[in-house]
Formats: C-alpha cells, sequence, structure tokens
C-alpha cells in the first residue's frame, strides 16, 4: 500500500464518517425541536439503516487494513493524522473487546430501563426502575472487566467520558469539594437571603428570544454560521462540522434569570464549537477536547463572566427596555445579588452556581459506590436522601426530587456527573491565568468580548481534539489540573455578596 495514498483515503474516510454523523445530528435536532410525537418510528428505521452503514464503513476489512497499515507507518504521519488515527484505533479496541451481542443486550436493556424510568418518574417510585438499574450496573462492571482487567471498574467509566483522569484526579477534587463548601454554605444560610423577585413575574417568549438574539451577538456569536431554536432540553450541537451549529435552548416564562442563563451556557458552548481551526473541518478531531473542556467554557461565559457585577451592569439597561416591569423597580447591583442568590434545593438543574456542585458530589460518590459493588442499587435510594442530609441539609420529599431526578444513569452515563464539576474547576484555571494577561471585567464592563474570545480561542478552541483536556491545561492554559483558583473564586465571590 502506497503510504500518500493511504493519507488521502484516511482523509475520505473522516470525511464519510462526518457525513454520516451529520445525517444523524439532523435527525437528532429534528427530533428534539419541530418534529410531531408520532413520527419517532419513521426516524428510528433511518437511524437504523444509518448506524448500520456507519459501523459496517469503520469495521470493513478495508478501512481496518487501512488503519494498521497507517500504525505502522505512524512515524511519517502528522501529529494530527497520528491524533486522529490513535482516536479510531481506540473505537476500534472497545468494540473489539466487548462482544457484539453484549452490545446489542445492553442497548436493549437501556431502551428497556428508560421506559421504566418514566413509569417509576410517572408513580413516583424508584422500586418500578431498580431492577433494570441494577442489570445496568452489572452490565458496566462486565464492560470494565473487558476493557481495563488491571484497573478500578469506576476508572473504565471516567475513562468513556474524559481521556487520562481517573478515580485519584477525581477524589481530590471532590474531597476539596467536600471540605470546603457546606461550610460555606453553612455560613450563608445564617445570613439574611437575598430578594430575588425582581427575576420573577410573567415574561413573554417573544421578549425572552430578543433577550437571547441580543445575548448571542453581544458574546460574539455568528449568527450567519448558528442558528437558535428551542428544545425542552438545552443544548449545542454541530452539524457535521464546526461551520454549521445549533443552539436549543430554553423560554422560561416565569423566570428571567433561568433564560438569561440557559442561552449565555449554550452559547459558550457554541463559541468553542465555531472556533475550532478550520483545518480540523471533517476530521474525527472537529469537536471539543473533553466534555468537560466544553462544559468549562459554557460555564464560563454564564457563571464567571454572565453572573459578574461588570456584566449585569453592562446589559441593565438593555434589562429594562425589554423587561421595563419587574427590572425597572431594581438596582443593578439588586439585579446582580439576584442571580447570584444561593439557595439549597432538591434538584440539581435548578441548583446555583455554588451547591451546584454539592448535587454533583452525591452523584459522584453514589455512582462510585455502585459501580465498585460497595453499594446495592435497592439501597440507593436511602443513600441518596442520607448524603442529602449531611451535604445540603434536605430530605428528599420524594422520589421525583431525589433518585429519579436525573437519567444519566438510565442510559449508562456512569462517570459523566463529574465532568460537571471538573467543568467548573477548569473554567476557574482558565480565568485565573486570562486575569494574568488581560483585565477581563474591564473588557465586560464595556461589553467587548472580542479579547476575551480571542484568547479562548488561541488556548482552547483551535485546537479542537489535537489534545486531550489535560494537554490543553497543561500546555496552554499552564497549570496543572488542580481546584484551587474554583475553592478561590467560589470563597472570594460569596464572602463578598453575602458579607462572611
Amino acid at each position: 500500500m502506497d503510504l500518500e495514498q493511504a493519507r488521502l483515503d484516511f482523509s475520505y474516510l473522516q470525511k464519510e464518517i462526518c457525513a454520516f454523523n451529520h445525517v444523524a445530528e439532523l435527525i437528532y435536532l429534528d427530533a428534539e425541536t419541530v418534529a410531531p410525537p408520532g413520527t419517532a418510528a419513521n426516524r428510528a428505521h433511518a437511524l437504523e439503516v444509518i448506524n448500520e452503514e456507519l459501523l459496517r464503513l469503520k469495521n470493513s476489512p478495508e478501512s481496518l487494513s487501512l488503519l494498521s497499515f497507517l500504525n505502522e507507518n505512524r512515524d511519517w504521519l502528522s501529529v494530527k493524522e497520528r491524533k486522529a488515527l490513535d482516536f479510531q484505533l481506540k473505537e476500534i479496541r472497545r468494540r473489539k473487546n466487548i462482544p457484539p451481542e453484549e452490545y446489542g443486550r445492553y442497548g436493549a436493556l437501556l431502551s428497556k430501563a428508560q421506559v421504566s424510568w418514566h413509569a417509576a418518574r410517572e408513580a413516583n417510585d424508584f422500586g418500578v426502575l431498580a431492577p433494570e438499574l441494577e442489570q445496568i450496573v452489572e452490565k458496566i462492571r462486565e464492560f470494565a472487566r473487558y476493557n481495563m482487567t488491571d484497573k478500578d471498574p469506576y476508572d473504565y467509566c471516567l475513562e468513556q467520558f474524559e481521556e487520562g483522569l481517573y478515580i485519584e484526579t477525581f477524589d481530590q477534587i471532590f474531597d476539596d469539594i467536600k471540605r470546603e463548601i457546606p461550610p460555606l454554605l453553612k455560613e450563608i444560610k445564617e445570613r439574611p437571603q437575598v430578594d430575588d423577585s425582581c427575576l420573577k413575574g410573567n415574561f413573554s417568549e417573544e421578549s425572552l428570544q430578543e433577550l437571547a438574539v441580543y445575548i448571542l451577538d453581544l458574546i460574539g456569536i455568528d449568527l450567519n454560521q448558528v442558528a437558535l431554536t428551542t428544545s425542552e432540553h438545552p443544548f449545542t450541537l454541530s452539524l457535521g462540522s464546526h461551520f454549521d451549529e445549533r443552539i436549543a435552548t430554553r423560554y422560561n416564562t416565569t423566570n428571567l434569570g433561568s433564560s438569561l442563563y440557559t442561552i449565555l451556557n449554550q452559547a459558550g458552548h457554541a463559541l468553542y464549537e465555531t472556533g475550532q481551526a478550520d483545518n480540523l473541518a471533517y476530521t474525527v478531531l472537529d469537536g471539543a477536547a473533553s466534555l468537560s473542556l466544553t462544559e468549562s467554557q459554557g460555564r464560563f461565559y454564564e457563571n464567571i463572566i454572565g453572573r459578574s457585577r461588570s456584566f449585569i451592569e453592562y446589559i441593565y439597561p438593555d434589562l429594562v427596555d425589554l423587561f421595563p416591569f419587574p427590572i425597572g423597580d431594581y438596582s443593578p447591583e439588586e439585579v446582580y445579588r439576584a442571580v447570584n442568590k444561593v439557595e439549597a434545593g432538591y434538584t440539581r438543574i435548578n441548583s446555583d452556581e455554588l451547591t451546584y456542585n454539592l448535587h454533583v458530589l452525591v452523584r459522584y460518590e453514589l455512582e462510585k459506590a455502585m459501580i465498585r459493588g460497595d453499594l446495592m442499587v435497592k439501597d440507593l435510594r436511602d443513600a441518596w436522601n442520607e448524603k442529602y442530609k449531611e451535604y445540603l441539609g434536605l430530605d428528599a420529599p420524594d422520589d421525583l426530587h431525589g433518585v429519579l431526578q436525573d437519567i444519566h444513569w438510565v442510559v449508562g452515563s456512569f462517570g459523566y456527573f463529574p465532568l460537571y464539576v471538573l467543568g467548573n474547576i477548569f473554567g476557574a484555571q482558565i480565568t485565573q491565568k486570562m486575569s494574568e494577561q488581560i483585565n477581563i471585567y474591564d473588557y465586560v464592563e464595556e461589553g467587548n468580548f472580542k479579547l476575551i474570545n480571542f484568547w479562548n480561542k488561541d488556548k482552547i478552541w483551535k485546537y479542537g481534539g489535537l489534545f486531550d483536556s489535560k494537554e490543553i491545561m497543561e500546555k496552554y492554559v499552564g497549570a496543572p489540573i488542580h481546584s484551587d483558583a474554583f475553592i478561590k473564586y467560589l470563597k472570594g465571590k460569596y464572602t463578598e455578596l453575602y458579607q462572611l
């Protein structure tokens, strides 16, 4: 086989994979936005064919021979080609280690479990879901034995979402969270509570959409490349490449803060995706380095920028124009305090910037214990309630506000929750490094995001999947992964806000 021809064939193989993914992503976008409920079977038929063809393409003798040849000649490949090759080889190893029939049974189990999850929520009874969840946990343990015989089975879960980071790193992170945040929350609870009534009211979807478009334009989203739509579950999606991005947001007509920070979070993801180097387009590297790194960008623009005093003061006149009542009855400082209110609650998705990390801590400790076999699924409800009492001081009133609130475990996503907190940590580390080079909030006060976005693009966005998150943080942000910057950010912000 000729090396130059093999390189061309590999480039075309990646383009084919991207094209198949483009079609699948369009179907997903349609399902989550405008498709009527009765069309699900039609989409399922199309996706079944697409996924079969994509798997056939990846596993064809020609493709496997091509990858093997390139791997034998990897010293002659560019950094980008080697990284893309390793991405494909890793995927193949995972598929080879687990018998195909096991994948089939696991897929059927997940489908059954999702039906049980909805039924359990309808009945407000975790017991309806527990048998299927126990089977999922056992199946993941089995997959871990196939793939990582020499490591903790929970490391296998983490590896699926964050390459190269294992229990040792996450244990240290969550030990820091556990040590620092609960005492801070206790102090805040003892202080006079913040009034957030300025964010409550009856807001039209039209005005909230106008706010969303204003925010996207303000922070530098190119609306010729990024389309805005709505969905019950907000998300940001690349269609085929970073040249075509879609943001799906949700408008909360009774809570202005919810609508504002949902769009800011998704905008951060979209900035990352569209900011990748154009020469990564139509390769398997055209995408975020990791879920935690893209989450860091969502949290950077949502919280570190969007909940800052500088940002609120800048957008305040426009908020008053859009929402004269109730915003016009409050000062910028009162709005700033309202959007940063801390209040321990039962649900993760509605939690504030501080307590959110404790919601994830609970899930981290529970899922790690389940995968290791230290916690039986039948005991999960009681263990959940005990940890919410310990960390948040709350007794879950029912399973809907407790163990049944997330679908992640039901779809097999053990190891995903920790990435939310890792994204917060990366966001704080990025801010700390950026602050050494530019006065971030001086630019925010002027509504000027060009230099902030350029810094992120130069250090993070443009590399796509060329490096993993650990490499990005060490090479381009200039710091190993640690929670110090995040803890310092939280303690400084809330000490001042609540006059602790």
